[in-house]
């Protein structure tokens, strides 16, 4: 079938991307598992490692199960390219890999995942890349923050641990008038939640291991393209405006337009980064995006339900879930993510570190793992385990303090889930 965009999210989280194998007809896409593409003749692979045809060459750069998986989660964004790799970490260093250069920087939110926060504190600097943190809810702090290094500006639409709204659209015009792109992470809120490429963003990035697969089997990453930035607008982006010399100086925007960034972050960025998604991978990602807004719509109405019993509950000192009216992300939520506020948030047990600690182990049917958007229910002790390498400071702007555990909501009988809180709570603050 064609990605018609007049087809509805539930149609094309199953079919986009896709059609019967035309060898033998197999209705799902097959898992190609294969390093290497045998080439029609000598004339036809150097057509392809010049860039002159789109085809596959090796399991780097392209292979047909993965390109699949890229058209579905490109059509499900409204982007018109994807690249996936080996994990959400991995998406985003290739969103910026040709962004970046030594000396220059980017702005990211101060709610973000604790990985992501070393990855941009600590880690980027080795490239000679350096991030300023600033609250997004401060618009005008992240307009002062840019500068004439500044290549791109980080925000997670509902931020981990927190679940906690960026406010897209007004940061996407902070970017425009920089001239540069806004970079959304959209794992947490998924395209059937948020669509940040309507609100402003110029690349979207996943980590495919949460929702997206849906069933805590495989990891993988994602980044997707709006096709909608003017990399050749300034001198700002010389891997897209620039001759590249690896490919006898073509220029990506000039050659592939729209699908410069795609273009590029395949033929260059998994080419020499080599952060590959494996055709496995990529086969139960494609499974478990057909029941995508099935499942968001149950995250969703148990995250609500449990959220609101939380807060009723005198053990609890607050929640952060921005479904419920008491959120200051209550309103904006409502135009972020009108289907729904996702499954993930916190909430503040009453007897701090201690008591979190005693909930975690108290527990029943939640999971106590370092991960998010399973169907089952999962919880994590953010400030001791995801968040542990962050100062305290950094910890509390990322809403991971010490007395806040974080929970994902699983598709279980919300009942179950309300009443295995209970019991732990019992036990933790007794």
């Amino acid at each position: 079938m064609t990605n018609d965009p007049t087809y509805g999210f539930d149609t094309l989280q199953i079919h986009a991307g896709a059609k019967p194998d035309p060898a033998t007809g197999a209705r799902q896409t097959p898992i190609y598992q294969t390093t290497a593409y045998v080439f029609r003749d000598a004339d036809h692979a150097a057509a392809l490692f010049n860039l002159q045809e789109v085809g596959f060459i090796y399991s780097r750069l392209t292979n047909p199960t993965v390109a699949v998986l890229q058209e579905r989660i490109a059509t499900l964004e409204g982007g018109v390219g994807a690249v996936c790799c080996s994990s959400g970490h991995a998406a985003q260093i290739m969103a910026l890999f040709p962004l970046m250069g030594p000396g220059k920087n980017i702005i990211a939110s101060t709610r973000l995942y604790g990985g992501t926060v070393t990855q941009f504190s600590q880690t980027i600097k080795r490239f000679g890349w350096s991030c300023k943190f600033v609250d997004f809810d401060d618009v005008d702090a992240v307009k002062a923050a840019v500068d004439d290094d500044t290549r791109a500006i980080f925000g997670e639409a509902i931020a981990n641990p927190g679940g906690y709204i960026m406010d897209v659209r007004a940061i996407a015009d902070v970017a425009d008038d920089a001239g540069i792109p806004l970079i959304i992470d959209n794992t947490t809120a998924t395209p059937y939640l948020c669509r940040p490429i309507e609100l402003g963003a110029t690349l979207v990035v996943h980590s495919t291991t949460k929702y997206l697969t849906g069933n805590g089997t495989v990891m993988g990453g994602c980044v997707v393209d709006s096709g909608k930035f003017d990399w050749s607008a300034n001198d700002k982006f010389p891997s897209f405006s620039q001759p590249e010399p690896a490919y006898h100086g073509l220029k990506f925007h000039e050659t592939f337009g729209p699908l410069a960034f795609t273009f590029h972050s395949i033929a260059i960025g998994l080419r020499d980064l080599g952060m590959t998604m494996n055709p496995q991978a990529a086969h139960y990602t494609l499974m478990g995006t057909e029941t995508l807004s099935l499942r968001m719509d149950r995250h969703v109405e148990n995250a609500m339900k449990i959220a609101t019993w939380l807060e009723n509950d005198d053990r609890v000192d607050y929640v952060t879930y921005a479904g419920l009216k008491s959120s200051p992300y209550f309103e904006r939520a409502k135009s972020v993510c009108p289907k729904g506020a996702g499954g993930l948030f916190t909430f503040a047990v009453k007897g701090g570190y201690d008591a979190c600690v005693k909930l975690v182990n108290a527990l029943e049917i939640f999971s106590h793992v370092a991960n998010l958007g399973d169907t089952r229910s999962l919880i994590i002790h953010s400030a001791s385990t995801t968040h542990r390498q962050l100062s305290a400071e950094q910890q509390e702007a990322a809403g991971a303090s010490a007395n806040v555990v974080r929970v994902s909501i699983g598709t279980e009988d919300a009942n179950d889930l309300i009443a295995d809180l209970d019991q732990a709570l019992t036990k933790a603050t007794s």
